[in-house]
């Protein structure tokens, strides 16, 4: 495919045009959930995720490969949250484990925002890395990228592998690799990924982050260095932190 055309079939993805990889009665469901979600009274995210969970049911007995294409189109096109595509997928673990590379970065194409960034990498590339359906170095690539939003993608895909509420197993290896090639990083969206990243690393080795504190105390922010002292001291990042979720 010549890259002229390889640009025309971008184009009409985002405009919403049937095309091979995006049949019509995969164009008519996105355009059908945009409109609801244009409906909404408010869109809030308690509104926004019942009808999520609604289309969710709505497309059960659809195949896999027909789930990444809906919320690969929804999140091309732009004009609902992404968070919609993203669960569309991740309430389906067949369809999770469908997912490649090359269509993980194309879902995350254009994040441009923690929330945009902590889905992504929450429910999608977290879980596909951890699964073996994404290399090593893939996300060690993303750690090392001049886009913020990327680096912060990397340290937040360490999640999944250690919270056992989102499947994880424990993986101290891997998260505290990407957790040392971000160590020196200074950006906020970085420093406050990498609290979060060792903070639920704890759930699983508490020691191994011990350890890393430890070795490297002298490089780690001061937000990171009491967040993180403070999980393993008292359960909590902060002494006086309520239950209410808050931005990690």
């Amino acid at each position: 495919m010549s890259s002229s055309t390889t640009e025309s079939h971008k184009i009409r993805m985002a405009q919403g045009a049937a095309t091979e990889d995006n049949p019509t009665n995969v164009v008519a469901l996105v355009e059908e959930i945009e409109a609801r979600v244009d409906g909404l009274p408010v869109r809030n995210a308690p509104l926004l995720r019942s009808l999520r969970r609604e289309y969710s049911q709505h497309v059960a007995a659809s195949p896999p490969g027909e789930i990444v294409k809906i919320a690969a189109l929804l999140i091309a096109r732009g004009r609902v949250p992404r968070f919609i595509g993203d669960e569309l997928i991740a309430s389906r673990p067949d369809a999770l484990a469908t997912l490649n590379l090359t269509q993980v970065e194309r879902l995350g194409s254009g994040i441009s925002s923690w929330d945009q960034v902590d889905c992504f990498a929450c429910y999608l590339s977290g879980p596909a890395w951890r699964e073996g359906h994404i290399e090593d170095k893939a996300i060690v690539r993303w750690a090392m990228s001049k886009d913020r939003w990327w680096r912060r993608a990397a340290l937040v895909s360490t999640v999944p592998l250690n919270v056992k509420a989102r499947g994880g197993r424990g993986d101290a290896r891997r998260t505290l690799r990407i957790c040392t090639l971000l160590i020196d990083d200074r950006d906020e969206m970085i420093v406050k990924a990498l609290s979060w990243a060792l903070r639920a690393l704890i759930e699983r080795d508490g020691t191994a982050v011990r350890q890393f504190l430890k070795e490297n105390e002298a490089r780690l922010p001061a937000l990171v260095r009491r967040e993180v002292q403070n999980k393993l001291t008292t359960g909590r990042k902060s002494p006086t932190s309520s239950h209410r979720k808050v931005r990690a």
